[in-house]
């Protein structure tokens, strides 16, 4: 398989790295093989994994054809928040991946969807069946999958259009004096590509409203609105204006105070569609998390 990446950003990074974030499927021991092989060139020329990139260059990759892994059913509990013949609404728990990749073929929401449901869409391959969009591992919440190309179709184009309610909810490090929007683009980080950041030059728009709940000693209480849903969008936001989400050691402090968390204290509240099939207004809620409830009332209590 012939597959062709401009390079648009990442100037001076090794080029193994940068395909390893452009291409997530292929492990970067083995884009180093296919390097060293001769199957990838830059403009024509055959390059090694030291190689750094330049803004501009056109990188060509001959893969050869993978067969594709089964991902098997795995009777694990959903929380259903709701259901019918062509949706499924799940509140999805902290620690679970929502598809099957790299180190994580196995216990995904995929894996729990596939032993539930007769049906899933297919428009998103064989590794994403009824996955029209995501949230993070660590993230909690409501996420929608579809059972059919119909309802998939159409809940993607909401998302296109950005006109789904998704309100979220996030313990923040600091004291945040007031409400506020945040109207910053979002993409790759220049320089750590497994993370994203604020780019004004190559990012896409994103839009973040943000509303306090409540403050505390340490840290406050709010409620995120998303008016488009760019990846880690709500992290790299609140991040930007010195209120990184507690527990995100990616975009915060790398130590977390309450090291048990496991990952960011975010959850998504509530997701609002239309229906792909009455087109009538749906909005469901996922109740906040235990461990969620147990940090308010510790702050709380001092």
């Amino acid at each position: 398989m012939i597959r062709r990446i401009r390079v648009e950003d990442g100037n001076g990074i090794r080029i193994d790295r940068y395909l390893s974030d452009c291409c997530p499927e292929l492990s970067r021991s083995y884009l180093q093989k296919l390097l060293k092989n001769g199957s990838i060139s830059v403009d024509g020329k055959i390059v090694k994994s030291n190689y750094k990139i330049t803004e501009g260059e056109s990188i060509l990759l001959d893969v050869p054809e993978a067969v594709e892994p089964e991902i098997l059913p795995e009777a694990i509990v959903l929380d259903i928040l709701y259901e019918d013949e062509d949706i499924i609404m799940i509140n999805k728990p902290k620690g679970m991946v929502v598809h099957p990749a790299a180190g994580h073929a196995s216990g995904t929401l995929v894996n729990a969807l596939l032993a539930h449901c007769k049906d899933l869409s297919g428009i998103n391959g064989i590794l994403r069946p009824g996955i029209v969009h995501r949230i993070d591992r660590d993230t909690t919440g409501v996420l929608v999958a579809c059972k059919n190309d119909m309802a998939h179709n159409a809940i993607a184009e909401q998302l296109k259009v950005h006109s789904i309610t998704r309100i979220y909810y996030a313990i923040v490090h600091g004291r945040i004096q007031e409400d506020g929007v945040i109207d910053a683009p979002i993409g790759r980080h220049p320089t750590d590509r497994k993370k994203m950041s604020i780019n004004q030059k190559n990012g896409k728009s994103a839009v973040t409203h943000y509303h306090v709940l409540q403050h505390f000693d340490r840290f406050t209480y709010v409620e995120c609105r998303l008016e488009t849903g760019r990846t880690h969008q709500i992290r790299v936001h609140m991040a930007s204006i010195g209120h990184p989400l507690l527990g995100d050691t990616v975009y915060g402090p790398a130590k977390c105070p309450y090291p048990k968390l496991q990952g960011q204290t975010l959850h998504a509240g509530v997701l609002g569609i239309c229906h792909p099939r009455t087109g009538e207004y749906l909005e469901v809620q996922a109740p906040l998390p235990v461990y969620f409830v147990e940090l308010l009332e510790k702050f709380s209590a001092k």
